[in-house]
């Protein structure tokens, strides 16, 4: 086993809770601070200088008070490099949680900036309409010896009272940097918002993904698909390679910004809807580990808690609900924040599951998260915490499909009741969610490194069908129990993600597309509510 860093033993890390890394942290790196006191003002913080209230600020903020967030600059940030040297980059959409109405844009300079701002209009030569940007400024210190102190500015701008099913001209930028100069001018994006009533439209799906040729690849497939949005569940850059939740993990920062300027050429037009993995639990920032993904995101806020839990909201776009889980919080398998909203994220979802169901206008329910529920792989398998926790709401609500990542794979099981196979679902065929069961669907190739199975791959042009695959879950208190399984239906060990069409109307229906990262198909069927064929 790696040493631990700062002389924590091993036993002691491997029990420690994300809050108890977070105190660590500060408390460990604070009084080493002190300690080296001018040495570490000087050369630790390269570049703080640059930042007004910046990231020797946010960390003495985070020191002294247990904030959940970076800080946000309330003044004008300045910087001792010109504003027409510094290019915006990384930028990346969300939805708020009206689509119809509401967009959100996130972007990343390399320095600090002055005034920064974004443009929107419905001509791109027509930019008239500026707004202030919001300014989070991050402070990473050396967590290891080969990694050295970071300092990243993120930037954001909440867009409300849009219009339905309009396409939208946007550029970012500065003092010194205005997308609306010719010189600039191929800085300019585009989105489009939901439409005011359901029509057909695609989205995609996939979850661990990391900086590789291979997400890249899957990233320009998907670009392909025209989707109008996209979910990521969870293990989004892999800053934190470990991901076990202890205090050995050891993150570089700057892989975020690898990772933004890779998904750029898509997030940048195509809104990426993300929820938490294990990978994305960082300590230092905050005591659920959240802090970073703060700073460089801004999601629906219609969840539990969005500084707390960011990857706990849901949308709907036309006829289709989503909802975004954390499973972190009931993970059996990796438990450094299991259990942190003490029940409140359960008691939410089913709740909020609710709520829509009984929606006039929302057919389909669509729900994803990192851990899986249903999967056989040799790696990760299932999650004894969700199947416990959240399978008997879906159940109960009749949710549609379940989207997972985690395990770095493409698995798609039967239809599922009560943890049995209730209809067999071969490639190609049609699922009624009202009393078929619920197929769930891993996601999990998007670009890490792959898995396998304890069997052979299944899927179209390769059909293997099995009766059984022995497998496992992990039990509460970390435990494998052995299982052998009927529901694992098509199993594909390669990079790939899923693009779902979604048709509305008297009879609607999602059409579920599997496709790898050649453009090849793997999979496809097709999910119904109450049509009986």
């Amino acid at each position: 086993m790696e040493t631990p860093r700062f002389g924590i033993p091993d036993q002691l890390a491997a029990r420690m809770t994300m809050p108890e890394q977070h105190e660590y942290l500060r408390t460990k790196l604070t009084r080493r601070g002190m300690l080296r006191a001018g040495a570490a003002s000087a050369g630790a913080v390269a570049g703080a200088g640059l930042l007004t209230g910046g990231a020797n600020a946010y960390a003495a903020q985070q020191t002294s008070a247990p904030a959940a967030s970076p800080t946000l600059l309330t003044s004008a940030a300045t910087t001792k490099v010109s504003g027409h040297l510094v290019a915006p980059f990384g930028r990346h959409l969300a939805f708020g949680a009206d689509p119809r109405t509401q967009m959100r844009v996130s972007w990343q300079v390399p320095f600090a900036v002055r005034r920064p701002f974004i443009r929107i209009g419905l001509k791109p030569w027509d930019l008239s309409h500026k707004i202030q940007a919001e300014v989070r400024d991050l402070h990473t210190p050396a967590l290891s010896k080969k990694q050295p102190a970071v300092d990243q500015v993120y930037l954001h701008a909440a867009l409300d009272h849009l219009r339905p099913g309009r396409t939208y001209y946007y550029g970012v930028g500065h003092d010194g940097f205005d997308p609306a100069h010719p010189r600039n001018f191929s800085s300019i994006g585009t989105f489009t918002t939901a439409p005011a009533r359901a029509e057909k439209f695609t989205f995609t799906a996939f979850g661990d993904q990391g900086v590789t040729y291979d997400a890249l690849a899957n990233d320009q497939l998907i670009l392909g698909q025209n989707p109008a949005f996209h979910l990521h569940a969870g293990d989004i850059c892999y800053a934190d390679p470990s991901g076990s939740g202890r205090t050995s993990d050891v993150y570089d920062a700057r892989v975020w910004d690898q990772f933004l300027a890779q998904t750029e050429t898509v997030a940048a037009r195509v809104p990426w809807m993300v929820t938490t993995g294990n990978h994305d639990m960082e300590a230092w920032y905050s005591p659920h580990g959240y802090g970073g993904q703060n700073a460089r995101w801004t999601l629906p806020d219609n969840g539990i808690d969005p500084v707390d839990a960011p990857g706990v909201y849901s949308f709907s776009y036309g006829n289709v609900a989503f909802v975004a889980l954390d499973a972190n919080d009931v993970s059996y398998e990796i438990t450094a924040n299991t259990g942190y909203t003490a029940g409140r994220q359960t008691k939410w979802l089913d709740r909020r599951l609710g709520q829509l169901r009984a929606q006039r206008g929302i057919d389909f329910i669509v729900v994803f998260f990192h851990h899986c529920a249903f999967s056989t792989t040799n790696s990760h398998a299932s999650d004894g915490g969700v199947r416990d926790a959240w399978v008997p709401l879906f159940e109960k609500h009749q949710v549609d499909l379940v989207i997972n990542g985690h395990n770095h794979v493409y698995e798609r099981t039967d239809a599922i009741h009560r943890g049995k196979v209730s209809k067999k679902v071969p490639i190609g065929e049609t699922v009624d969610s009202t009393r078929d069961g619920i197929v769930y669907v891993t996601a999990g190739g998007a670009g890490k490194s792959l898995y396998d199975f304890p069997v052979a791959d299944s899927y179209e042009g390769h059909v293997a069908d099995l009766d059984s695959v022995p497998t496992y879950h992990w039990e509460k208190g970390g435990g494998k129990d052995k299982e052998t399984v009927e529901w694992s239906r098509v199993r594909y060990t390669g990079y790939s993600f899923i693009a779902v069409e979604v048709e509305p109307g008297h009879r609607p229906r999602m059409r579920v597309t599997t496709l790898a990262e050649s453009g090849g198909r793997l999979d496809h069927f097709d999910v119904v509510r109450g049509r009986h064929r």
